[in-house]
Parts: structure tokens; C-alpha cells; sequence
């Protein structure tokens, strides 16, 4: 089926109550990302006819999805008048005869998991699964191989509640199918509100076969609470990696690495145990050593770590970057800093080594200033590079100087200590001994 044969919806206008949290629950993030971020991502995989129904925090909602996709629809339920998931369907204009209903709230779909939606020519198919514990899903009745009707958990007698085939909550309809019975659904239940479940008894009532589609729970089981959200992140995170260790990245003990969506893996990389790796960084021929963390950076050609912390926009090349190093908002290329350094807001060119305990002191408690330092510098250790500061090339900053003038001429020696004094017999008097 192509692209242009099928229609989405997906239904994302939900509080979430579940979650416990005052963010609507679809911008909850796994991986660096928003749920709905995963399931419209899938959705654009297999349609260019990709609508979102929003309703609960809808301007937060749209706003984070069009960071990411400039050709989705965006339609505001009118939850007051129309609340639940048949309300949601209610006014919602499709171009393809085939329409696939999807949930906000389930980010570990796959393109390939919807195929049997795909490629069933049923008018109506809809997902179910087996769970041990049923709790917070529809109950699905099923007689003779098809299905009778679908009851909320809200409104299942005792009988049904024992029932454990449940409502994966995804459907894919023929648009007639929808055209027929939205209209017709009412809210006549515990809840008052449109189910869109509520179709499947009304199209079995005339006589329409609902064809079941067993699916499997870890793609298609909903986020309805924190714990749910921590279950799918760690389904995720190792999709992520195997993914990335497939296309040739090495990994020692994957599972104490995280690396979120947005992380870009090019050429021959290592990453040891226990490192983080987030937002839309770039690793680039390098080795991330263990238990380092490179947050929305750049690094090609270099080595981080081990324990060290790359902070955003950091642009590493060339580069060594040894133990408790931490660079924040930085370039440096073809530099070496080997341990117990801060570099922030700073250019650093090749050639420079920055010694053990040296800081740029860029930020005077107001304003964030910029440290400048040319090739071939040699900063000693345990010096205090006070910003705005222009060190150009071939300087050596002498071990202990606070450095505090505008520009260090090219060739030159900078060095501030006061004369060592010593006080014969102090620590006899200070002490009274």
C-alpha cells in the first residue's frame, strides 16, 4: 500500500490524569523525545495524510510537534461538547478511503507492526492482545471468531471484566465506515462520553464483520503512567542501540549506556559503560570513554573520558578531553586537556594544552564573557583564565596565575604569584604549643 492510499489520525487531546503531572500526557518524553513525537514520526512513514487531534494543552502540544513536522494537521476537539474518543473523530476531514486511527499515547509503534492494518481489505480491523493483567483496557467480546462489541473498563459488568482479550486501540476503518456511524454515536454511558468503540457494536449490530487483529504488547501497550513510561523507555533505548550497533558503533555493556533520538553516529565509535548521550549530538570517529555525558555537542576525531562532561554546543575536534573535564558551550580543536579542567565559553585552537585545574572564569554573576586562546599555548596548571581574555599564539601562562588583562601578546610569558614569605615558628604560637 502506498503512502497516498491511506489516511491518520491520531488521537492525542487526552489529560492523562494517570500520569499524575500537570504536562499533557503525550509531551511526556522517552529518549530525548515526546510521545507523540514517535507516533507521528511512524505515521509519516506510511501516509502524507497525518491528522492530530488535540485538545488538552493543545498550543503546548502543537507548538513542541511543529519543532519537529511542518506537513501534519492539527484539529482542536471540542472536548466540552464532544468528550472521548468518538468526539474526537467527529468533524475530521480525511483525503484516502482507508483511515487508520491511532494513539498519542503509544510510542513504541512501528511502520512494520502496522502492516496487518495495511494490508487487510476488512472495513473495519481492529488490534487486540492477551494481557495477564487487563487492568485500564477495553474489554474485547469475541464470539465465533469476530468480534460482538468492545466495553471500557468503566462501564464492564463483573462477567467482563474477567475477560482478558483487550483493545489494543488502534483501528484502521473505511472511510464510509466512519462517515456512517460517527454521527450516530451518543453518549448515553457512566462516563457521557463518545466512545469511538461504539462504532464496532453498531457496525456488528448491522451485520458488518469486524475483523480482530492480534498484535503484540510491546508495540502497541499504552503509556498511561510514570511506570508505564519508564517500561517503554527501556524498550526503546535498546532499539536505539542495536540499531546503532548494527550500523557499526561499539558498545561496551549497552545496557549502562543512554543515548537518545536526536544522538547522530557517523564513521568508527566507541562507547564505554556507563556514558550519556544526549540531544541532537554528533559523534563523529571518536571515543566516548566510561561514564563521560555529551549533551547536544560535537566530537570528531577525539576521545572524551573517562568522567567527563561535555555541555551544549561544545564542538570538539581533534581533541582530547581526559578525566573530570567539563566544556560548556566551547570549540576546541586540536587541543589536549587532560584532567580537572572547567573550559566554558571559549575558542581553543591546536596545538594548546590546558593544565590540570585550570578555569575559565566566564561569568562575572551578570553577563556570560568569551575566552579566547590562539595555537600553541601552553596554560599551567591550576590557572584562573578570567574572561574577556585574549591569549594569542605561542604564550605560556605560568602554573597559579590568575590571569586578568584583555590580551597576552603572541611569544610571551605571563605569570602572577606573590613572593613566597614563611614565618618561622607560627604554628607553635597559632597553637599555643
Amino acid at each position: 500500500m502506498s503512502k497516498k492510499s491511506i489516511s491518520i489520525v491520531i488521537l492525542a487531546a487526552g489529560k492523562g490524569s494517570r500520569m499524575k503531572s500537570p504536562k499533557a500526557k503525550v509531551l511526556h518524553t522517552l529518549c530525548g523525545r515526546e510521545m507523540l513525537y514517535y507516533i507521528i514520526k511512524t505515521s509519516r512513514c506510511i501516509s502524507d495524510d497525518v491528522t492530530v487531534v488535540v485538545a488538552h494543552q493543545k498550543e503546548a502540544v502543537v507548538g513542541q510537534m511543529k519543532r519537529y513536522f511542518d506537513d501534519v494537521n492539527f484539529v482542536e476537539q471540542d472536548a466540552q461538547n464532544f468528550p472521548g474518543t468518538g468526539g474526537a473523530m467527529k468533524n475530521i476531514s480525511v483525503k484516502n478511503e482507508k483511515v487508520l486511527v491511532l494513539n498519542g499515547d503509544m510510542p513504541l509503534v512501528t511502520p512494520k507492526s502496522l502492516e496487518g492494518f495495511l494490508e487487510s481489505e476488512s472495513e473495519i480491523v481492529m488490534s487486540i492482545f492477551d494481557l495477564q493483567n487487563p487492568d485500564g483496557y477495553g474489554r474485547v467480546i469475541i464470539q465465533d471468531g469476530h468480534v460482538v462489541k468492545i466495553v471500557e473498563q468503566k462501564d464492564a459488568s463483573a462477567r467482563e471484566l474477567n475477560v482478558s482479550t483487550v483493545n489494543a486501540g488502534i483501528y484502521a476503518f473505511s472511510k464510509k465506515v466512519l462517515d456512517k456511524y460517527i454521527p450516530l454515536l451518543n453518549n448515553n454511558n457512566a462516563q457521557k462520553e463518545y466512545y469511538l468503540t461504539d462504532v464496532i457494536s453498531m457496525a456488528r449490530a448491522d451485520a458488518l464483520n469486524i475483523t480482530p487483529l492480534l498484535v503484540d504488547e510491546e508495540h502497541f501497550k499504552g503509556v498511561n503512567s510514570k511506570k508505564d513510561l519508564s517500561d517503554a523507555e527501556i524498550i526503546m533505548q535498546e532499539r536505539i542501540k542495536t540499531s546503532l550497533m548494527e550500523g557499526g558503533v561499539i558498545m561496551q555493556l549497552p545496557s549502562t549506556i543512554y543515548i537518545e533520538e536526536g544522538v547522530v553516529f557517523e564513521g568508527e565509535c566507541v562507547v564505554e559503560n556507563g556514558c550519556r548521550i544526549t540531544g541532537n549530538s554528533r559523534i563523529i570517529n571518536s571515543h566516548i570513554k566510561a561514564h563521560s555525558v555529551v549533551e547536544d555537542s560535537i566530537v570528531k576525531n577525539s576521545d572524551v573520558g573517562p568522567m567527563a562532561h561535555l555541555r551544549p554546543a561544545s564542538n570538539i575536534e581533534e581533541t582530547h578531553i581526559g578525566n573530570f573535564v567539563e566544556v560548556k558551550k566551547s570549540t576546541l580543536r586540536g587541543v589536549k586537556a587532560g584532567h580537572l579542567s572547567y573550559i566554558g565559553d571559549a575558542k581553543v585552537d591546536e596545538g594548546t594544552n590546558i593544565g590540570a585545574g585550570v578555569i575559565t572564569c566566564n561569568y562575572d554573576g551578570i553577563k556570560k564573557y568569551e575566552t579566547i586562546i590562539g595555537k600553541n599555548v601552553f596554560v599551567g596548571s591550576d590557572s584562573q583564565l578570567v574572561a574577556p581574555v585574549t591569549i594569542e599564539d605561542d604564550v605560556m601562562i605560568a602554573a597559579g596565575t590568575t590571569l586578568t588583562s584583555g590580551i597576552i601578546q603572541k611569544g610571551s610569558l605571563a605569570i602572577s604569584r606573590t613572593k613566597l614569605r614563611t614565618i618561622e615558628d607560627f604554628y607553635y604560637k597559632f597553637f599555643k604549643k
